[in-house]
């Protein structure tokens, strides 16, 4: 099943989509306000969204999927994990010489996610920032030390997201987390349409260009593995979204682009790239270099904004901060997935 939230006159809704229609689930969620988290956390809250039968469609209100607006399907998840480095390609493009088994997991701000037909938000004039497509596991079940082989019994279902990531030297909680930065959707689609997370394909197309192109057949850490990896570290809670990694292809995005991810029975999620606000790096609040002249500014030329992506500023993970608990202390450029 695929499950969508959508925008209407009483607010947001939560719907199945059945060919080109999408039929009113709302009346099933044992709260009529769910609440800014959205029908469909409500509806994870409850349970195992698999045990939705095809026959509860029957009978309900219907709507043409064209004539709604579709929001993200988890507008406020409790928390977004990504899974730097993941994909064998990607880090060969990256130059980087760890991976997620290295690196563990990062954390995006909840407020960064973006509804499909959104528009990302550039937020620097003269940096670069990039697409990253990946697929989404939205977890159903509470989560903790799980092993791998009872993983999947703890994802509701599958969803297209983007990991938008600036190319600064800001750690990657900073750097990911802008407002419009998680594009996420444009709906949820339960395991059993799935099947295999590990052998599905992905593209994805910038201006109508194809960048991405890979299987998910290549990722390091697996869902299963990341899931229990997770659930090793915190407890994962129902809503709770894990961001698998990017394969190679990652590029800048600009003004005016289009962003297209299509996952293979998952779904296709579109969304717009704005500047419209977009200043210059050196104007961001707390720069602070007349009371620091040794900040990092000084050593952050704009041109950095066209850097290649395996640029020592983005991309050398190899430091001591990363590999070397006892020097954490010591202060390093972050590692760009």
């Amino acid at each position: 099943m695929r499950l969508a939230v959508f925008r209407a006159d009483l607010g947001a809704r939560l719907g199945a989509v059945d060919g080109d229609q999408l039929v009113d689930l709302t009346d099933l969620l044992a709260t009529s306000t769910p609440g800014p988290a959205g029908p469909l956390h409500a509806l994870l809250e409850q349970g195992d969204p698999r045990r939705l039968a095809a026959s509860e469609l029957t009978g309900r209100p219907r709507i043409p999927l064209a004539e709604v607006r579709l929001d993200p399907p988890l507008p406020r998840p409790g928390k977004i994990l990504g899974a730097p480095v993941n994909y064998r390609d990607h880090q060969t493009e990256m130059a980087a010489p760890a991976t997620i088994s290295d690196l563990g997991l990062f954390l995006k701000a909840p407020s960064s996610v973006l509804g499909p037909g959104g528009a990302v938000a550039l937020p620097y004039s003269d940096l670069r920032t990039d697409q990253e497509a990946e697929l989404a596991v939205v977890i159903g079940r509470e989560a903790r030390d799980v092993p791998a082989e009872r993983a999947l019994d703890h994802v509701a279902g599958y969803s297209c997201l983007l990991d938008i990531t600036v190319r600064s030297t800001e750690d990657r909680s900073t750097r990911k987390s802008f407002d419009t930065f998680t594009p996420l959707g444009p709906w949820l689609t339960t395991p059993d349409e799935v099947g295999d997370p590990g052998a599905l394909d992905l593209r994805c197309w910038v201006g109508g260009t194809l960048r991405q192109s890979a299987s998910t057949a290549g990722l390091i850490f697996g869902v299963p593995e990341l899931v229990a990896y997770a659930s090793s570290v915190m407890t994962l809670w129902p809503g709770d979204v894990i961001a698998t990694g990017t394969p190679a292809g990652v590029g800048p995005i600009r003004d005016g682009d289009r962003i297209a991810v299509e996952i293979q029975r998952v779904g296709r999620l579109e969304v717009t790239v704005t500047a419209a606000r977009a200043r210059p790096y050196a104007s961001r609040p707390g720069r602070g270099d007349a009371r620091n002249p040794g900040s990092r500014d000084d050593h952050h030329p704009a041109s950095r904004a066209d850097d290649h992506p395996a640029s020592r500023h983005d991309h050398h993970p190899a430091s001591r901060h990363d590999h070397h608990p006892a020097s954490r202390a010591e202060p390093t450029e972050a590692v760009t997935a």
